[in-house]
């Protein structure tokens, strides 16, 4: 058997060919490229939570999962998790920084207004609205941005001038940087009037004549037309680059005609996925994460034929931390009224507003939401970002203060025992017999013994690329 039919063969093994799968080969075959095998349960396990919800499985998830001789487990999990609590929290978090949710300079939305631009978009997305509901009534709404939280979608802006609206609108819609001019007149008569309310404002339609339409909606309504070929390609295009890294087109939010997609196929039969699903995100996310494309391993070759490589949101990462050391994280908002006490418990992805911080999240590449840019979060790893996890106070007071290290000491006498959970709880898989010969190499012969020798275990698998990166 070939080195390719092989490759094919594994995949094919563990379920039936998707159409994803389909196109995807095809144009790999045109190119000559051999795809990487398929994950294994564990690296899959790990994925699948990181990317779907922003989460690390529990130790106990882990395991459950790795024990689990169901051949239908991984569709088993990826049902699971598009209808956990963090999923929601997760794409709040990604929706706004898109939208730009930010309480302090240069958006300005002021807290009340933040948070209610949060929650309305977390309810949103708990409760699945269709995509085109979900944007119709950002780009047609009216009202106070206290109680009508979809207007500060017009609010959350550095100028109010209608080319400035008009960008904003085709960035974060259509996935263009470069609006057509005559789109301007839709948003041409949007006005703000102020209440006596602190920080209240009215954002309405100006009429010129009675019983005129709001060309905004006439707008919405040519948008989400089905057969518009900018709405469903920008949405799918972005999902596809939030799930494995790169976007059909790439950068996600730069669709223009010398940016052509790398598979137009895929994209086109993604799209009409879309519509004929009304517009249900979550049938896209499904149809993306059951895929073999998808599930393949890291081995580095582009067009899809493998996966993509990189570091952990900063969101993420902080969450990951706290999560295996049983600790919390401090928050602060420049924004001191009202509502500025933030518990440490809150997990990052959660924070209702980008001028809610730590020191911790801006290091690591936390987006500004000043511009609604997918390129605004950097997850590239810096010197500074190593320095920190690896000598920082702030990390080592995590591990050996937290309750987590503590529990797994108490719960499991045999020194075997503890070394799993540790990796069960860092890493999401068991050690393999190198590793275990390492640890029992280090803690016989180091410089440290006992349980000395297994923090310094959690705190060197803490700073290994395969905590910090999703692969």
């Amino acid at each position: 058997m070939s080195r390719w039919l092989a490759v094919l063969v594994l995949p094919l093994s563990l379920g039936a060919q998707s159409r994803i799968d389909e196109l995807v080969l095809d144009r790999l075959r045109q190119l000559n490229i051999q795809p990487a095998p398929l994950s294994t349960d564990a690296v899959f396990l790990r994925r699948a939570y990181l990317d779907t919800i922003g989460t690390l499985p529990t130790a106990v998830e882990a395991r459950r999962f790795l024990e689990d001789r169901n051949p239908d487990k991984r569709r088993a999990l990826i049902d699971a998790l598009l209808e956990r609590e963090e999923f929601a929290d997760y794409w709040a978090m990604k929706w706004s920084d898109l939208l730009r949710v930010k309480a302090e300079f240069p958006i300005n939305l002021w807290p009340n207004a933040a948070r209610a631009y949060h929650h309305w978009i977390l309810a949103s997305i708990r409760e699945n609205k269709p995509y085109d509901q979900f944007v119709r009534e950002l780009l047609t709404a009216s009202g106070s941005n206290f109680r009508d939280p979809a207007v500060n979608f017009y609010r959350a802006l550095q100028s109010r001038e209608p080319a400035a609206i008009t960008q904003a609108v085709a960035l974060t819609f259509m996935g263009t940087r470069t609006p057509q001019a005559d789109l301007e007149a839709y948003f041409s008569r949007i006005s703000y009037k102020q209440t006596g309310e602190w920080k209240e404002e009215i954002v309405f339609f100006k009429l010129n004549a009675p019983n005129e339409r709001d060309p905004r909606a006439a707008f919405a309504d040519w948008l989400i037309r089905p057969e518009n070929p900018w709405f469903a390609r920008n949405i799918v295009n972005r999902i596809w680059y939030w799930l494995l890294g790169r976007g059909i087109i790439h950068e996600p939010d730069d669709i223009r005609a010398d940016n052509p997609p790398a598979d137009p196929e895929l994209l086109g039969y993604l799209q009409n996925e879309l519509v004929a699903a009304r517009y249900d995100l979550k049938h896209i996310f499904r149809l993306i994460l059951n895929s073999h494309t998808y599930q393949l391993a890291f081995t580095g070759p582009e067009n899809f034929a493998s996966y993509h490589l990189r570091r952990l949101d900063a969101e993420v990462l902080a969450d990951a931390l706290c999560q295996v050391t049983g600790t919390g994280e401090e928050y602060t908002s420049a924004i001191p009224e009202p509502f500025a006490y933030i518990p440490a418990s809150r997990r990052s992805i959660s924070l209702p507003d980008g001028s809610i911080s730590s020191p911790f999240l801006e290091l690591f590449g936390r987006p500004p939401r000043d511009t609604g840019l997918e390129s605004e979060r950097n997850n590239r790893i810096t010197a500074a970002q190593r320095l920190h996890l690896l000598n920082s106070t702030h990390v080592q007071r995590k591990l050996r203060q937290g309750t987590v290290m503590q529990a797994i000491f108490q719960n499991n006498k045999e020194p075997l025992a503890v070394v799993n959970e540790i990796y069960l709880t860092v890493l999401s898989r068991l050690p393999n017999p190198e590793e275990l010969k390492a640890v029992g190499t280090y803690s016989q012969t180091g410089p440290v013994r006992g349980r000395e020798a297994l923090f310094d275990l959690a705190w060197a698998l803490i700073n290994s690329d395969e905590f910090l990166f999703r692969h």
